[in-house]
């Protein structure tokens, strides 16, 4: 599970909206998001619980970089995971990431392997496992039609 965690860093979406299940206390409640089919059940982020900073960023960008804060870390408090992301020059869409971040690496966190982020994962991984599987039968297949070609055309060498 600790294998997954830092590719879960580069899954997210910029524009998802919560819906809130009525009856359900806020701390528990597993909140369905809307706009896109294959988007998972992630649990709904308190404001309480979380503490956010506002640092400067790393990597190239020169002076961009350098002399602005426009990385966010976000600290889950109760879970204490932390989430760091300066994917963009925006703030504000940095903020939106690093919640979204944060509401997978706790669905991992809270559901462990039963997280739809795990599971999504494990089928691509078995999706492409699959087609390299049969891409590996299909250069066989050649392979031996060929050799049996080469092996009906040298026969036909011999006899004339």
């Amino acid at each position: 599970m600790s294998a997954l965690l830092p590719l879960l860093g580069c899954m997210h979406s910029v524009s998802r909206r919560l819906l809130r299940r009525p009856g359900v206390p806020a701390g528990t409640a597993w909140c369905p998001t809307a706009g896109k089919k294959d988007l998972p059940d992630l649990p709904e982020l308190s404001e309480d619980e979380l503490e956010e900073q506002f640092v400067r960023g790393s990597g190239p960008g020169g002076q961009a970089t350098n002399k602005t804060s426009n990385c966010v870390v976000l600290k889950h408090i109760p879970t204490g995971i932390v989430v760091k992301c300066h994917q963009t020059r925006s703030v504000d869409i940095n903020r939106k990431r690093a919640r979204d971040i944060m509401r997978e690496k706790l669905d991992v966190a809270y559901k462990g392997e039963l997280s739809e982020v795990i599971t999504k994962k494990k089928e691509s991984v078995q999706r492409k496992q699959e087609k390299r599987r049969k891409a590996n039968e299909n250069l066989e297949r050649k392979r031996l039609f060929k050799e049996a070609l080469a092996a009906d055309t040298k026969l036909g060498n011999d006899s004339v």
